[in-house]
């Protein structure tokens, strides 16, 4: 079951999944790693929620939630058994 990337708690492990009917992953987001099937997992959020740490393919990234509203995630699934 697809949630938003925004809605996932830290350190839960998670794969992203293709985006909303009629929406797309921005392009930026696309060339920073976020394609569907991409295993990442949220490690901090700031105090006001506002920005979020994310690790995905061996490095971690802040976005903030404005950037993260078009990626849906399928919240405990791995993929390959790696790390996420």
């Amino acid at each position: 079951m697809a949630i938003a990337l925004t809605d996932l708690q830290p350190g839960i492990p998670a794969v992203l999944c293709e985006a909303a009917a009629g929406v797309e992953i921005p392009r930026r987001l696309q060339d920073l790693g976020f394609v569907p099937g991409t295993p990442l997992v949220i490690r901090r959020r700031a105090p006001l929620g506002d920005p979020i740490e994310i690790e995905l393919r061996g490095y971690r990234l802040c976005l903030r939630t404005a950037q993260l509203t078009a990626l849906r995630v399928e919240p405990g699934a791995r993929r390959g058994g790696g790390r996420p």
